[in-house]
C-alpha cells in the first residue's frame, strides 16, 4: 500500500484543506456544544477545524495536536488567537492526561492513521466524564467526486493505479465502520450522520493544479508520472469532467461524521 505525503501546509490547504472547512462548519454546528469549554482537535493540520470550533463554538480553550511539525507551524501562524494552543504529537499517544478536555474533535485523519482504535481509545481517554468525542472523514469510495473521477480517469490509464487509490483500500470511512470504531472504543449514544458540500471548480485548471502540489494519495501518484502520462491524464479529465454552461465544475464532496460520549 502506498503512503500519502503532508507536509506542505499551504498545498493541502488548495488541494482540499478549502473543502474541509465548508465540512468543519457543519460538524461544529451539529455538535451543539455549549460555550466555554475544553477542547482538542486530533491531527489539527494546518487548523481548519480548530479555526471553526474558535469562530462558531466559543471554546475556553483548544489544543491542536498534530504529527507534522510544518503543518502545526502554519496552524500557528495563521491562527491568532490565544485561546488556541499547538503541539506536534501522535493520535495514537496523546500528549494530554487523562479526562483533561470537554470535547475531541478530529477532521479527515482518522483514516491516515496505522491504528484508528488505538486513536478512538486515546480520544476516550482524554475525556471527562460525559464528555463529546467525534470525527468525521471524507467518504472517498463514492461521495467524494473530485478525487473519484480523478481516479476513475487515472485506472482507465493504468490500472496500477488503484494501489493509490482511497476508496479502494480497507479504511474506517464508511459509517459501519465508524460507528464500530467508536463502540469499540467504549463511548456511549453513537451516531453517525453524513454531511455533502459543493465543491465548485472555476475551471479545469483550478480542478488541476491542486493535484500538483504532492500533498495526498492523488497528488503523490500524479507526482511520479511521466510528463506524456500525466498531460494524457488531463486531457482525459476535460472529457469527462462534468461542465456548467459557465465553465465551471460543479461537483459535490460528502464526508461521514461520528460522535458519540464518555
Amino acid at each position: 500500500m502506498t503512503q500519502a505525503t503532508f507536509a506542505d501546509g499551504d498545498a493541502y490547504e488548495a488541494y482540499v484543506g478549502r473543502w474541509s472547512r465548508l465540512v468543519a462548519r457543519a460538524f461544529v454546528r451539529r455538535l451543539a456544544v455549549p460555550a466555554g469549554r475544553e477542547w482538542l482537535d486530533v491531527g489539527c493540520g494546518t487548523g481548519a477545524l480548530t479555526e471553526t470550533v474558535l469562530a462558531t463554538a466559543e471554546p475556553a480553550r483548544i489544543t491542536g495536536v498534530d504529527r507534522s511539525e510544518p503543518f502545526v507551524d502554519l496552524a500557528r501562524a495563521r491562527i491568532g488567537d490565544a485561546r488556541a494552543v499547538f503541539q506536534v504529537g501522535d493520535a495514537k499517544a496523546l500528549p494530554l492526561p487523562d479526562g483533561s478536555v470537554d470535547v475531541a474533535v478530529s477532521g479527515l485523519v482518522l483514516n491516515f492513521v496505522p491504528d484508528p482504535p488505538e486513536a478512538a481509545a486515546e480520544i476516550a481517554r482524554v475525556l471527562r466524564p460525559g464528555g463529546v468525542a467525534a470525527a468525521y472523514v471524507w467518504d472517498y469510495a463514492d461521495g467524494m467526486a473530485m478525487m473519484r473521477h480523478f481516479w476513475d480517469a487515472a485506472a482507465a490509464l493504468d490500472p496500477a493505479s488503484a494501489a493509490w487509490d482511497e476508496g479502494r483500500r480497507p479504511s474506517v470511512c464508511g459509517p459501519d465502520a465508524l460507528r464500530a470504531l467508536w463502540t469499540d472504543a467504549g463511548l456511549q449514544a453513537v451516531a453517525v450522520e453524513s454531511v455533502q458540500v459543493p465543491t465548485v471548480f472555476a475551471d479545469l485548471a483550478d480542478y488541476w493544479e491542486p493535484f500538483l502540489g504532492g500533498q495526498g494519495s492523488a497528488p503523490g501518484y500524479l507526482r511520479g508520472l511521466p510528463d506524456d502520462h500525466r498531460a494524457a491524464l488531463r486531457a482525459l479529465l476535460r472529457t469527462n469532467l462534468p461542465t456548467a454552461p459557465d465553465g465551471t465544475i460543479p461537483l459535490t464532496a460528502r464526508a461521514w461524521t461520528v460522535r458519540g460520549r464518555a
